[in-house]
C-alpha cells in the first residue's frame, strides 16, 4: 500500500491521516508539537543550558521540549550536545549533557536486553512480588476518572498534548503502580500510544525506575512536593488531596506495609549489563560496492540530513508505516501527525505494510542493488535487516554519538555509566 504525501495545510494532512488510519482516531486530539527538522532547529536554538540547570525540575521551568525530536533522531544526542557547549560553558551545560547521557544510557540497555526490557530487570523492591500488582490499567485510569483530581489533570494533559513535564510523569507512573498496585508494563504500554516522545527504552526503562524492577528503591512523592514544583497546576496544588497528604513515613508505611526491600527471589537480567564492550560504532560495509541503493528511512532517524539520505543523494527512499506495530501499540493520531509531519522533509516514499516485504518490492521497482539505512538499537529492526538480507546486501550507517568510549561500560545502573563517559561526553 503506497500513500500520497501530498498535502496543502496541517488540516488537510490530518484529516488524511485520520481517514487512513482510522485505528489512530480513538485520541482523536493532535498535538500543536510540529513535526519536522525546521521545528527541531527552532527548538534548540532557543534552549538555556545555566537556566534548565536550575529550574528542569519544575513545572514552569526552562526544559528543551526537545524530547520527541531526539526520539525520532531528527536531532542527534551529539548535535544538541555541541549546540549546548556553542552557548554555554561546559560548567552551566553539564546538567543538560547529563540528561542527554540518560538518553545514550537506555538506548545502549535496550541494545543488550532487547525485548526483555518488557521484563521485570530486578525484584520489586516494594515488599510485594510481582503477582500482587494488576496486569492491565484500569478503566478508569484511561478514561481520566480516577478518584485523584490530580491524576486525572495530568492524564487529560497527556491525551490533549503527547506530552508531559518529566515530574509529572513520574507523579503519573507512581500513583499507577504504587497507590493503584498495577504492573508497570501495563502503564508503560498506554504511554507509548500517546508520547510523541515514546520509545521503548526511555519508557520502560523509567518506568522500571519508578517501579524499583531497575532502582534501588520505588519512587513516591507527597502533597507537599507537588506544591514545591507544580505552580499553575491547581488541581495537585490548590486541595489537600487525602491520597498524597501526608509525610514520606507515613505515605511508605501505607503504601508498602510489608517494608520497603525484595520479596521473591533475585532477578538476573542485569547481570548482563555488567561489563558490556563499547567499542566506538563504525558504519557496517556492505558486501559489495552499491551503485543504486534504496534508502529505508525509520522510525528512529527521520533526520532529512542523516548519513544515508546525504551519502546518496540521488537514491530513492522508502518508510514503511508497520501494520504489526501500528496494532501492537495502537499509536493515537498526534503520534501518527508528528511521524508523518517529520517523514514530509525527507523524500521518503510512503508505504504501509509488512516492513520487509515492502522494502524488497520497493527494491525491485527501482532495480535497486541494496538497501541502506542507520543503526537502530530496535531487535525488530534487526530482525527487518536479516530479512532483507535474504535478498538484498545492507549497508548500516551511524548518527554522531554524543559518547565514545573505549572500554567495556557497566550499565546496571546510570551512575556507573556516566562516571565512564563523563569527559568523554562534556567534549563536543
Amino acid at each position: 500500500m503506497t500513500l500520497q504525501p501530498d498535502f496543502n495545510t496541517r488540516l488537510e494532512l490530518i484529516a488524511t491521516l485520520r481517514e487512513q488510519f482510522p485505528a489512530s482516531t480513538h485520541d482523536p486530539a493532535v498535538s500543536e508539537t510540529h513535526g519536522g527538522r525546521r521545528a527541531a532547529e527552532s527548538c534548540l536554538t532557543i534552549i538555556r543550558p545555566s537556566e534548565y540547570a536550575k529550574t528542569r525540575n519544575f513545572l514552569d521551568g526552562a526544559v528543551t521540549h526537545l524530547s520527541p525530536y531526539l526520539r525520532h533522531g531528527i536531532l542527534s544526542l551529539a548535535e544538541v550536545r555541541d549546540h549546548a557547549l556553542r552557548v554555554s560553558s561546559p560548567t552551566h551545560a553539564e546538567k543538560l549533557i547529563n540528561e542527554l547521557c540518560w538518553r545514550d544510557y537506555w538506548q545502549r540497555v535496550y541494545r543488550v536486553l532487547g525485548d526483555d526490557i518488557w521484563q521485570d530487570l530486578e525484584a520489586y523492591k516494594t515488599g510485594f512480588s510481582a503477582g500482587s500488582y494488576a496486569r492491565d490499567l484500569p478503566e478508569d485510569i484511561r478514561l481520566a476518572q480516577t478518584p485523584s483530581a490530580c491524576m486525572n489533570q495530568i492524564i487529560t494533559l497527556l491525551y490533549e498534548t503527547g506530552y508531559l513535564h518529566n515530574r509529572l510523569r513520574m507523579y503519573l507512573a507512581a500513583y499507577i503502580v504504587h497507590w493503584r498496585r498495577v504492573r508497570w508494563q501495563a502503564g508503560a504500554n498506554w504511554f507509548l500510544e500517546h508520547l510523541l516522545d515514546g520509545d521503548p527504552a526511555s519508557n520502560n526503562l523509567s518506568w522500571q525506575w519508578v517501579a524499583s524492577t531497575f532502582g534501588s528503591k520505588p519512587y513516591v512523592f507527597n502533597q507537599k512536593n507537588m506544591r514545591d514544583y507544580m505552580s499553575g497546576f491547581e488541581a495537585c496544588t490548590r486541595n489537600n488531596d487525602p491520597l498524597f497528604a501526608a509525610d514520606y513515613d507515613e505515605i511508605n508505611a501505607r503504601l508498602f506495609p510489608n517494608g520497603v526491600g525484595s520479596v521473591g527471589g533475585k532477578q538476573t537480567l542485569t547481570d548482563r549489563l555488567r561489563r558490556v564492550p563499547q567499542d566506538a560504532p563504525r558504519p557496517t560495509k556492505p558486501p559489495r560496492q552499491m551503485h543504486k541503493p534504496l534508502i529505508w528511512v525509520h522510525g528512529d532517524d527521520l533526520n532529512p540530513h542523516n548519513e544515508a539520505l546525504t551519502q546518496y543523494p540521488n537514491a530513492p527512499a522508502v518508510w514503511v508505516w508497520d501494520d504489526e506495530l501500528l496494532e501492537h501499540y495502537r499509536l493515537s493520531l498526534k503520534r501518527v501527525v508528528f511521524i508523518t509531519e517529520s517523514l514530509l522533509e525527507t523524500r521518503a516514499e510512503l508505504r504501509r505494510g509488512d516492513v520487509a516485504t515492502e522494502l524488497e518490492q520497493a527494491a525491485q521497482a527501482y532495480e535497486a542493488d541494496g538497501i541502506v539505512t542507520m543503526d537502530s538499537p530496535s531487535p525488530r529492526f534487526r530482525a527487518i535487516v536479516r530479512a532483507l538480507e535474504a535478498s538484498y546486501p545492507v549497508q548500516i550507517l551511524q548518527a554522531p554519538q554524543i559518547v565514545t568510549p573505549s572500554s567495556a561500560l557497566d550499565l546496571r545502573r546510570f551512575s556507573r555509566y556516566w562516571e565512564s563517559v563523563r569527559d568523554s561526553a562534556l567534549s563536543p
